[in-house]
């Protein structure tokens, strides 16, 4: 058992930690199980939004969620799983028709950069 104050608090973030990092695996092995068992678009969506979930919060590594998701994708395959592009993005697109347009704020001046300075070599030559 920790005796210094720091220490008791790094054992409690630890069990917190834990949990989380155990409650997002266990979303991971669901959703994955549940696109085994039934292998469409939406199951695969879901498994693969799951693994890139557990690399935002640096549970996974990137190349090891993207090997799974190739896997998961190659099981879509030889299952026949069409996929459809983006159909969420369209209906959002549509949803803001009567907006005001905004109102137009004066462009700041662009400062130009001062180009950058020749390098010359420190070594002279000497004829």
């Amino acid at each position: 058992m920790p005796i210094i104050k720091s220490a008791k608090k790094a054992a409690r973030q630890a069990i917190k930690r834990t949990e989380h990092n155990v409650e997002i695996k266990k979303a991971i092995k669901a959703a994955v199980k549940a696109f085994k068992a039934n292998p469409n678009a939406e199951t695969l969506a879901k498994a693969q939004s799951e693994y890139d979930k557990a690399v935002k919060k640096d549970l996974l590594k990137k190349n090891t969620t993207s090997r799974r998701k190739a896997a998961l994708a190659k099981i879509a395959k030889e299952a026949g799983v069409k996929f459809e592009a983006a159909k969420k993005a369209a209906p959002k697109a549509a949803a803001k028709p009567a907006a005001k347009p905004a109102a137009k704020k004066p462009a700041a001046k662009a400062t130009a950069k001062k180009p950058a300075a020749k390098k010359t070599s420190a070594k002279k030559t000497a004829e």
